[in-house]
């Protein structure tokens, strides 16, 4: 069996964690059930020693850790449409739809944006991050919408990444969430990391968090809903959600950090990547697009202004003009 080798110098801030605790923080894709069973199995060494899960790290230790390989299944192009915004010989940039999976996983290894993206491009994408995310250089959810940029050449790949490392990418979302938001706008600064109680969710964590950042301000205020323009400072997973719930207004539809009820029926989360704003990796031009708000998103704006003088989808396109 192929096997990947990741080494890690402990250091003075993870001393005396377990040593499966300090293997989940520092491969933050890995379940620590996961870690655990590859300790069992001798994939995990201290100093050349094997070690049991229990094992408290010290300060200058050496972790070697053996990863299996995983066996990489065969993605294939399919002829999915797309709603394209911006495209030339060096990145393409999409309007993704609700419920579809950015790229293969578990689960989904069809249906994707990536399976659309590979037949649309004739293979001309970076080759980066492997078969499973030819060109992908950044995602969304599922069940969020919106401007997702895919990089046809590894150059371009490596200078998107830089941007997005050095957070000179514009990306501002809109979003609904739950209640009335007190001030105007705001800004959101709380370190996101995995949650110690749920592995599968995000969540603010001053211990383990990456540095995270969120811009808020209001658009429109429903009577129990506002409507919320969101800046990303930083790309966390679940950023807006983990940070939108922190603050008590969770967006409306998101069951994982939300209410599991809820008064409509939503598909996730009303979160849109609606502009996207980078500078071009050949020419350093600033491009900038526009994803327009799907269908479900204008009709609940609609609903929840019903009675007011004004259409808020309208309200928002004029908002877009002055940006």
């Amino acid at each position: 069996m192929e096997q990947d080798l990741f080494r890690f110098q402990i250091t003075g801030g993870q001393e005396e964690e377990r040593i499966d605790k300090c293997l989940s923080d520092l491969m933050d894709t890995l379940s620590r059930s996961y870690i655990q069973r590859l300790i069992r199995e001798g994939q995990v060494r201290v100093n050349g020693i094997p070690v049991r899960a229990s094992y408290r790290v010290k300060t200058d230790d050496d972790v070697a850790f053996f990863l299996p390989r995983a066996q990489e299944p065969e993605i294939l192009p399919e002829d999915i449409p797309l709603d394209i915004l911006y495209e030339d010989a060096d990145v393409l940039v999409v309007n993704k739809p609700k419920g579809m999976v950015v790229h293969p996983a578990a689960g989904h290894y069809s249906g994707t944006l990536v399976n659309a993206v590979l037949y649309h491009c004739r293979g001309n994408l970076s080759g980066i991050n492997g078969v499973l995310r030819p060109g992908i250089v950044h995602r969304i959810d599922r069940d969020t919408t919106g401007s997702v940029l895919i990089c046809k050449n590894d150059a371009s790949h490596r200078c998107i990444a830089r941007q997005l490392k050095e957070h000179t990418i514009v990306r501002r979302y809109r979003a609904i969430v739950q209640g009335r938001l007190k001030t105007e706008e705001g800004t959101v600064d709380a370190p996101i990391g995995r949650d110690r109680r749920d592995r599968k969710k995000m969540a603010v964590n001053p211990v383990d968090g990456k540095d995270a950042i969120t811009h808020y301000r209001v658009l429109e205020r429903f009577d129990n809903y506002t409507y919320v323009e969101c800046r990303l400072e930083t790309g966390r997973t679940h950023q807006i959600r983990v940070h939108m719930a922190h603050i008590g207004h969770p967006l409306l539809g998101d069951t994982v950090y939300g209410p599991q009820k809820q008064p409509f029926s939503l598909e996730g989360q009303t979160l849109h990547a609606m502009i996207l704003g980078f500078s071009h990796p050949r020419t350093g031009e600033y491009v900038e697009t526009i994803a327009p708000l799907p269908v479900y998103f204008e009709t609940l704006l609609h609903t929840l202004g019903a009675g007011r003088t004004g259409s808020p989808a309208a309200d928002c396109e004029k908002l877009m003009k002055t940006l």
